[in-house]
């Protein structure tokens, strides 16, 4: 037998590895001491060094095996290169070769890895094949086993080695699979492959013919093991490639990579964790499916024990199938020679198991399960569905085992498994729901991924596949789950998506028909299961109506089922249950033959196994919504509590009093499990519900009475906490399923309007808590300025963690506030990514605690601190935070008196901070030093995108260092110098650098001293410059000589897209000469010359070049001085020019006649959108006009008639006008 071999020669290799004193044997001749390397086992995490791991939860019997590990790195075995010992022929006279002291392997055996001089003595032919083998060598045996490995799987790619006549075939098991070249000894010729890289069927391989060999290695082997694996490969394949669509499964095909497990992952309901999060996982790194058992880096190794995590119904067993279908076919993991892909669900049929039993579980054809038990090769054993486990897993105080050969407690084994006392060189794959993974200490966990939801793509694709025959009723059904935010979110998940899907459209098939009494379409959780259990019962799916007698014959067979099945739902769901067998069927009454001849497939799942039959409900949500039902029913009758199966309790009488138990019991549950049973109990009582169910599954208005009262236990829930939990968000969505909605409706007009303050109490807390994560009001944002106190706010903490877009404005928050946002933004269940703290009372203290939690947070990359009072301590503390923090993106310390200090600290964060690309620090009084510290480290950033310094005094000096700065950085695209007392010295140096900087797309020089003499300089930096986009000149000095001269470089310039030049003391002149630019410039779409003394001359050359230039699409000239003959000329350009869209006239002398010429125009422009005629002395006839040339077809969106001295009688005349003539315009009059 292969495994008593393999067992022999580890045995003599101990034997000879040691003298008769102990002393370690010397090397075999030519291999110096790295002919061995021992292959690790373990992977790193990506983030947790090995050294780290917890070795007190491994067996104590293993540290030999680690101490071993190190010194075979630390004496230097793995020296590349150097000779090894050839492989001889397994001949009997041959000594199989002896084994370096330390490598002695106890019962599950080290790997050894062989290196060979292979380059030295290979043929031209080989070089395809060169390389180092890693894996466990078994020098001079040849046994089926290798064989077969050697010829793994037909149809596979890559060009890969083949025992066949003539060549020794050693038993090398790789660790790179059939990729590496099998070693052989001195002078022999290499294995043959087929060309084009597929392999021949067994019956065509040949048979060896006896030259060299070992005994016993002739053509048997080959014959009695290639069947063998292939069997398992097919029947893989069979069990796993049915029903496995590979366009539909995309979505599996990449992992999230996480950390571990988060709080609400570990404690919430499945269901709850969506809704909280709104669908959407944290921020992750992605791994695809191929590279799940890889190592991340060069420097790590693969992971021996990995989790996958998925809520039930996100696809893990689906995960599963894919991963081995793919990997049976050849076309992911070829380094993983065996996968024994195994359910807990049957390993539950088992009360004791050895580690050899359940590889033959795995691998029922295997004749050699001891060789995997071993490690003769990388196998990968697959444990699909934690979760359905009987028994929970105890690693405190499982008893070690490490013989593969003794049965034990299959918990124990499992446990020992995954310690690494049994199978220790086998991989390990588990795949669980979230809350029950928390079995495994996190230390043992070399890997964890999760599985995420749909897209929106995916989501619409999913129900495309579901109505193949009818895409209209797919849209259909999309459009009104989209249109319901909180089924949008559940629908994220594959098995929930399914069941609503198919509710609704059974709902919109049938309501077209006018026998039935139509119905809302289904809103709640409730009401959604309500038509899904009425089409399941009564056989009818998406397909013609049946015929009333068979209705009713096939609902009263299956309500005698519902019964019987509600209860045994009840009570597993009690006892955490989800996966049943023929006994526990039996002992709930359910007759099986009527199981499988009446009840709908989609309710229960059957699944035929070695030892038995398992049962289980199609989706965790079916099984509660049973059990709810069999609660209500049966507590009309009940005498006890119904909690106790005994009936061993005190009396409960009455319906009110079971209920209010079960919401007692759905709070004291510390797993939250029947959080979603007690949701639909009280669905149950909503009018909605018990109207579609009655003559089905409920009597009508069986406790309809109790509805009123039922809500009073509800709400005297949410008024009794002093904190918003995630309980209180449960039971104000209870109250949504009994149709309850006043408290919730109040709250969220109150949010619309922005008058929260001063009504948020207890309950209506409880009930914003639960409309941050429902209501539309709070989709793209959160908004809770204005309205929050400290105890409030500390009240909604938890449930803020989930709002991506949170404004906290101007609620006077001070720095013992700063301390709960910093506990909430350390949390590891954070999912917050834009946080505005804008206007509120922080000082140093409240900065400092929130750098703190910017050392830990992982999703925060906005933060907007404007209008508060830090100083310059407060921005140290930021600064220090900013230097390890490689998440946050921006951050506003506008007017927070950071003064140069502050600046400084900001300028060290900034030389090694390589993430941060806006920065805001206007108004903070950084003076001309603080902007040279800035500009220094811009020397070195590569980083930030946006500087913001308007209003910091920083002056000519200042502007000098900024300079400096640009000639070297070419990352800033935006720079906000407003504000700075900046005159032509240094808008010269800032200018000049210009002329080589290749980065920077804004610059603002609004409201400095610029005057004419700086006009020169920024006209030669437009003429070379070829990548500044905006320039804002406004408020500054230039007059007709400094725009005389920027517009004779607007006409070589063919870069620059916006001009801003209001408030100059621009005259005709300058703009003569700018009009005469825009006849050839191609590249300015926005010019600003409001508030310059243009006039009518002005406006007449600006109006000539419009009739040529097509590419201005906006024109600011807002008091420019422009009168009726301004207007005319302006009026003809209208006619012809087809680019401009934006046109702002406000506080001119256009007239009634300059009206009527405007008027015209409009009536052939078909470009122009906007229009700004405010404070023009149109007077009525002037606006009858404009309202009038509305009537033909234009393009106008907005038309401004303010000011005009119409008056009120005939301000509502011109608006009606308008929205008579063009109801699509926007109208102000």
């Amino acid at each position: 037998m292969l495994l008593g071999r393999v067992c022999g020669l580890q045995d003599r290799a101990a034997a000879a590895g040691e003298g008769s004193a102990g002393q370690p044997r010397p090397p075999l001749p030519g291999s110096g001491a790295a002919g061995f390397r021992r292959i690790p086992h373990r992977d790193l995490h990506s983030h947790q060094p090995c050294a780290d791991r917890k070795e007190d939860l491994r067996d104590p019997g293993q540290e030999g095996a680690r101490r071993e590990r190190k010194e075979t790195k630390a004496t230097g075995l793995e020296r590349a290169g150097e000779p090894g010992p050839t492989l001889p022929r397994c001949c009997p006279s041959i000594a199989p070769p002896q084994v370096p002291s330390g490598h002695t392997s106890g019962k599950g055996g080290f790997c050894l890895q062989l290196e060979h001089p292979w380059r030295s003595k290979q043929s031209p032919g080989d070089k395809e094949l060169s390389g180092t083998r890693r894996g466990c060598t078994l020098p001079g045996h040849e046994d089926a086993l290798a064989t077969a490995l050697l010829t793994r799987r037909p149809g596979e790619g890559g060009t890969r080695p083949r025992a066949g006549p003539g060549h020794t075939c050693p038993s090398v098991l790789s660790h790179r699979g059939l990729d590496q070249p099998v070693p052989q000894a001195a002078g022999k010729g290499r294995l043959p492959a087929v060309p084009g890289g597929h392999h021949l069927p067994p019956a065509q391989a040949g048979a060896p013919d006896g030259r060299g060999g070992c005994p016993g290695a002739g053509s048997e082997p080959p014959a009695r093991a290639e069947p063998m694996v292939q069997k398992h490969l097919e029947s893989l394949q069979s069990s796993c490639g049915n029903g496995l669509e590979t366009g539909a499964l995309q979505r599996l095909t990449n992992l999230l990579l996480v950390e571990g497990l988060t709080d609400i992952q570990e404690k919430e309901h499945d269901i709850l964790q969506v809704e909280t999060t709104k669908g959407l996982p944290s921020v992750s790194k992605s791994i695809p499916l191929e590279k799940l058992f890889l190592p991340l880096s060069k420097v790590s190794i693969p992971p021996r024990i990995s989790v996958t995590i998925g809520v039930a119904g996100i696809g893990k067993s689906t995960l599963v199938k894919l991963f081995v279908c793919s990997w049976a076919k050849g076309e992911i993991n070829r380094d993983i020679m065996f996968v024994l892909p195994l359910t807990f669900r049957e390993l539950n049929t088992y009360e004791k198991l050895s580690a050899e039993r359940l590889v033959c579980l795995a691998f029922p054809h295997t004749t050699e399960p001891g060789c995997i038990s071993a490690g003769a090769a990388r196998t990968l054993l697959i444990l699909d569905g934690l979760d359905e486990f009987k028994t929970p897993l105890d690693f405190s105080n499982a008893v070690v085992c490490t013989d593969p050969k003794k049965e034990i407690q299959v918990d124990n084994l499992i446990t020992n498994i995954i310690r690494g006392n049994l199978l220790q060189e086998a991989s390990v794959w588990v795949t669980s729901r979230p809350a029950a993974a928390r079995q495994i200490p996190s230390g043992l966990v070399d890997r964890m991924t999760e599985i995420r939801g749909f897209g929106a793509a995916e989501m619409k694709d999913f129900l495309e596949q579901m109505f193949l025959d009818n895409r209209e009723l797919s849209s259909q059904v999309l459009q009104h789950i989209r249109a319901n935010r909180s089924l949008h979110v559940l629908c994220t998940i594959p098995g929930f998506c399914w069941i609503s899907g198919s509710s609704i459209a059974y709902f919109l098939k049938r309501s077209g028909d006018q026998s039935q009494e139509t119905t809302v379409v289904p809103r709640t959780l409730s009401e959604i299961y309500s038509y899904y259990f009425k089409m399941a019962l009564s056989g009818d799916w998406l397909e013609k109506p049946r015929e009333a007698l068979r209705i009713e014959q096939a609902v009263n067979t299956s309500k005698k089922l519902v019964g019987s099945l509600g209860r045994l739902a009840f009570y597993g769901l009690l006892r955490r249950k989800h996966v049943f067998y023929e006994q526990d069927m039996k002992a709930y009454g359910i007759d099986l033959s009527l199981l499988h001849s009446c009840l709908s497939t989609r309710l229960l799942l059957k699944e035929d196994m070695q030892a038995s039959t398992a049962y289980y409900f199609s989706h965790l949500t079916i099984q509660e919504f049973l059990a709810a039902l069999y609660y209500y029913t049966a507590a009309k009758r009940a005498i006890f509590d119904l909690f106790t199966e005994s009936g061993m309790s005190w009396p409960k009488l009455g319906f009110l009093n079971h209920f209010r138990s079960a919401v007692q019991r759905a709070l004291q549950a510390e797993d939250r499990q029947l959080d979603v049973f007690i949701r639909f109990l009280s669905g149950l009582l909503s009018p909605q519900v018990n109207k579609l169910l009655s003559g089905w599954l409920l009597a009508k208005d069986e406790h309809g009475g109790f509805r009123s009262q039922a809500i009073g236990v509800l709400q005297g829930c949410l008024n009794a906490e002093h904190a918003v939990s995630s309980r209180a968000v449960n039971a104000m969505r209870c109250l949504h399923e009994m149709q309850h909605t006043d408290t919730a409706k109040a709250v969220e007009e109150a949010m619309r309007s922005g008058s929260l303050a001063g009504m948020l109490t207890p309950m209506n807390c409880s009930a914003l808590a639960y409309l941050l994560q429902v209501s539309d009001v709070c989709l793209e944002e959160t908004n809770l300025s204005n309205c929050l106190t400290y105890n409030v706010c500390k009240s909604l903490l938890s449930q803020l963690l989930f709002c991506h877009s949170l404004r906290l404005d101007n609620n006077q928050f001070k720095d013992d506030v700063m301390e709960l946002l910093g506990s909430v933004l350390s949390g590891k269940d954070c999912q917050i990514q834009r946080l505005s703290l804008a206007e509120n009372q922080i000082s140093k203290k409240g900065a400092k605690a929130l750098a703190r939690s910017l050392l830990v947070n992982r999703s925060l990359m906005v933060l907007d601190l404007r209008s508060n009072s830090i100083g310059p301590t407060g921005a140290k503390a930021l600064a220090d935070a900013l230097k390890k923090n490689q998440i946050l993106l921006s951050l506003n310390l506008q007017h927070n008196s950071i003064k140069e200090d502050g600046a400084t600290f900001l300028a060290e964060a900034l030389l090694t901070n390589p993430t941060l690309v806006t920065l805001h620090l206007q108004k903070n009084a950084i003076g001309a030093q603080g902007a040279r510290k800035i500009a220094e480290a811009l020397k070195q950033n590569c980083s930030l995108r946006e500087l913001i310094l308007s209003s910091n005094s920083v002056g000519d000096d200042g502007s000098i260092a900024l300079a400096e700065a640009l000639r070297v950085n070419h990352s800033l695209q935006s720079l906000d110098l407003q504000s700075n007392s900046i005159s032509s010295a240094g808008v010269t140096a800032l200018t000049a650098a210009l002329c080589s900087n290749k980065g920077l797309l804004s610059l603002n020089l609004r409201e400095n001293s610029i005057s004419k003499e700086g006009g020169p300089a920024i006209a030669r930096a437009l003429r070379s410059n070829s990548t500044l986009r905006k320039l804002d000149l406004a408020a500054n000095l230039l007059y007709d000589d400094g725009g005389k001269a920027i517009a004779l470089a607007i006409r070589e310039n063919r870069a620059l897209t916006s001009l801003h030049l209001q408030w100059n003391f621009i005259q005709a002149k300058a703009a003569t000469a700018l009009a005469q630019a825009l006849q050839s410039n191609s590249s300015l779409a926005s010019l600003d010359l409001q508030e310059n003394a243009i006039g009518d001359e002005g406006m007449a050359a600006l109006s000539a070049a419009l009739k040529v230039n097509t590419t201005l699409a906006d024109l600011h000239l807002q008091v420019a001085s422009v009168g009726a003959a301004g207007a005319q000329a302006l009026a003809e350009a209208l006619m012809v020019n087809k680019s401009l869209q934006i046109l702002d006239l406000r506080g001119n002398s256009l007239g009634p006649a300059g009206a009527k010429a405007v008027a015209n125009a409009l009536k052939v422009n078909r470009s122009l959108r906007w229009l700004n005629l405010q404070e023009n002395s149109l007077g009525m006839d002037g606006a009858i006009c404009i309202a009038t040339a509305l009537k033909g077809n234009h393009g106008l969106t907005y038309v401004n008639l303010q000011g005009n001295r119409i008056g009120q009688s005939g301000a509502k005349m011109i608006s009606d006008a308008i929205r008579s003539n063009s109801p699509d315009c926007v109208v102000d009059v």
